[in-house]
Order: structure tokens, then sequence, then C-alpha cells
């Protein structure tokens, strides 16, 4: 227990001596945390928070292509854009402001959109009578193919935000057509009752919709569905790992100075040094978490987002984060026990990090990976982690929850730590 102890104040003293390693177990992940929090913001906000500006060609003309402009303007979304230089957009000029990036997307109606979509009409009208009885029926032709309101986009628009922009310009079209549907059909009954400004038919056809309800406490989920929430753990998580670099420096260090040497060479086992400096960087990490729990839940208000909330069970928070802390010592200490220079232990230790971060979720969720890589995620202590702390932070769940995530992590510390042992065990013998 003396050796332990007295490893665990040996490391605290050279920490504290380390202002470099301080500042990359702290200030970096802070840093690291609150950018991370404001890039990923945008994509936790509804598109309806935002204005857009569009460029507007209307070749055609017609009643559905004003009541398609009305209905953008109307909508306090869109901005449309019209002219350039003074001069009326034509296609061409569309083409180059948007391969530019000038402008994100451009909406064009083309010429005879508006004849299509009342030929359209008349001849629902006339389906829709002739079954009623109606014996009049209005001026129709065969429907032409590949008649569409057009949209462009810059190349580098992500596909959520080209089907958001698509579905608010069908829901313009749908809603004109039912509106002149509507009107064919009074006419051919000759009813002054059936008045599309009475009588609205998308919201008749929409009478049963589809709603997202919580699986918690509707005040929960309203206030945890945000970037910070998401982001913050995640990252932290990233930030607890980094402590490979320092450990595996911190031993390699050691062991060229030749104070390692010298360790080993107390009476006593080796094993009690390894269990000192391990319980030492265990604590750092759990104290690295929360303080970026804390940017978490004291900065974020002032950079604009939302405070971080945390869940209801503090003592199974602790209890995953030592898992977590466990598992990232363990992993230091084995990369500095495996390299014999900082030369080669570094750029592995940051390299392992970067990837086990990219594959347990961290960067982006686990579910959206390739097959091969949620294959290979599961080795990844940070997957284990971080579907742990969600599971507390986001899920509400109980300890039996955490259960596998807390078993997988000690695992892994057995594992590394044994090893760590074996390797210089060997070089003792050696």
């Amino acid at each position: 227990m003396q050796r332990i102890i007295a490893t665990y104040i040996k490391e605290w003293h050279l920490m504290r001596r380390d202002l470099g390693g301080l500042a990359l177990l702290f200030l970096m992940p802070v840093i690291l945390i609150i950018i991370m929090a404001l890039v990923q913001d945008g994509p936790f906000k509804d598109y309806k928070d935002h204005t857009f500006e569009a460029i507007f060609v209307n070749q055609d003309g017609g009643k559905v292509a004003a009541s398609i402009r009305q209905g953008l303007l109307e909508s306090k979304q869109f901005q449309l854009i019209e002219t350039y230089d003074q001069k009326a957009i034509d296609f061409a000029t569309t083409q180059k402001l948007i391969q530019k990036g000038t402008y994100q997307f451009a909406i064009l109606i083309p010429d005879g959109i508006s004849a299509e979509v009342v030929n359209s009409a008349n001849l629902i009208a006339n389906e829709m009578g002739r079954q009623m009885g109606l014996p009049a029926s209005l001026p129709h032709r065969e429907s032409r193919e590949g008649m569409s309101v057009q949209l462009m986009f810059d190349p580098v628009c992500k596909p959520a935000f080209r089907l958001a922009i698509t579905n608010v310009v069908e829901k313009f079209i749908t809603k004109i057509q039912s509106d002149i549907v509507l009107e064919r059909i009074a006419k051919l009954s000759q009813s002054a009752v059936a008045d599309t400004g009475t009588f609205d038919i998308e919201k008749q056809l929409r009478s049963v919709g589809v709603k997202e309800i919580s699986s918690q406490e509707k005040k929960m989920m309203v206030s945890k569905m945000n970037s910070v929430q998401h982001t913050v753990p995640a990252w932290a998580i990233f930030g607890m790992f980094f402590m490979i670099i320092i450990i595996s420096d911190s031993i390699i260090g050691e062991r060229l100075g030749g104070s390692w040497t010298r360790l080993k060479l107390i009476p006593g086992s080796f094993s009690d040094i390894l269990i000192g400096k391990m319980l030492f960087y265990v604590l750092l990490g759990i104290i690295q978490f929360y303080l970026m729990l804390l940017v978490g839940i004291y900065v974020m208000p002032w950079v604009g987002l939302p405070s971080l909330q945390l869940g209801h069970s503090p003592l199974l928070l602790l209890i995953m984060v030592t898992c977590l802390s466990f598992c990232a010592t363990t992993f230091g200490i084995l990369i500095g026990s495996i390299f014999k220079t900082t030369n080669q232990a570094l750029p592995v230790a940051a390299i392992s990090v970067v990837i086990l971060s990219a594959v347990g979720g961290v960067w982006v969720p686990v579910e959206v990976l390739p097959d091969s890589l949620r294959a290979v995620s599961l080795i990844s202590p940070m997957r284990w982690g971080l579907q742990g702390i969600n599971n507390l932070l986001l899920r509400e769940c109980s300890w039996h929850d955490i259960v596998k995530p807390c078993v997988i992590l000690l695992s892994g510390t057995m594992l590394t730590m044994f090893l760590s042992w074996m390797i210089e065990k060997k070089r003792m013998d050696q």
C-alpha cells in the first residue's frame, strides 16, 4: 500500500510541474468541446428557424407559377432573388450563380407548367364528375410527360437540406393542384357551395397526420434535443482518452531517464507501481470529465447554446465515468510499455485515439457506419462508454442498462493492465 501511495504522490508532483500536460488534459478539451458544439449546433436546429435566399426563375408566367411564388413569400422562410445586376435572371445566369455558390438553390418554373396543372385538374374533375353523374365536361388533352418544377442546388448542399427544400416546394404544388381541382368540380356542378376559400382540401386530406411523441416526460425530451446534450459527453470521452499520450510519454520518459529502473529495484511487487500510476490517472480522468460537464452546464449558455442537463442518477454516471477512466488509463500504460521511445509511442497513441473515436460513435453515429466498421466498433471503448453515458443522460435508464458497457470496459482494463505487467516483467527478466 505504501508503494502505491508513494507512486501516486510522485505522479502528482510530476504532473503539477508539467504545464503543457495540464493544458493538454484540461484546456484543449474545453476548447474542443465548445467549438464542436457550435459547429454541430446547426444540424440540431429545424430548418424553419432559417431564412433562405433562393433564385426564382419564372418562365411560365401563369397562375401556378404566381401561386408558388406567393406561397414561398408568405411562408417567411424564403427571400426570392429574381434579378441580378439589375437584370432578370435567366437559366444560364442561374447555373453560374449556383455553381459558384453565390446562392444555395434555385427554383425554376418552366414554360407550360400552369397549363399542365390545369389540364391535370380538368382530367381529375371530369373523372370525379363522371362518377357523380355530372354530364358536363371540361376541356382536356393527354398529359405530357416530363413537366416539373425544377430545383437546382449548390453542389455542396447536403442531402437533408435538399430533401427539406424539395418537400416544401412539393407541398405548395399539391396545395395549388387541390385548389384548382375544387374549382373545376365547382364549375362542373355549378354549385356555389364548393368554395375553396371556405373548404381547405389539403387540411381535410391531412386530417390524420404523423406526430412525434416522447418516450419520456415531454419536458425532458424537448429540453434535451440539442447539440450540447449530444456533443459534450461524446467529446468529453474523446478528451479523456487523450490521457493516453501523457501517460505513455510519462512512462517512456521515466524509462529513458532511469527512474523507471530504480522504481523496479525497490523491494516489493512491481504491480504496486503500476497500480499507483493507474489510480492517479484514473482520478485525473474523472476530474477532467466532470470539468467538461461543468463547461456544458455553465459555459455553453455564454456562447448562445443550451445548457447541458444531467440525468437523474449521478452515482451511476460516476460509476460509468470511472470505468471509462480505468480503460483509458490502462490503455496509455500499455502504449508506454510497448514502445521504447516517444517518437514511436506518441503518433501511435494520437492516431489510435482518433480511430477509436471515429468507429466508436464520437464523430458520427455507429448506426450509419458501414457493416465492416460497425463490427470493428465493438472493440472501441469509446463506443461502450458513449452508449452507457447516453443511456443515463438521454434515455434516463437505470443501473442494469450500464452493466454491459461497464463490464466490457473493465474487461478491457484488466486485459491491457495484464499485458502491461507481462511486458514490463519480461523486460525486467532480460
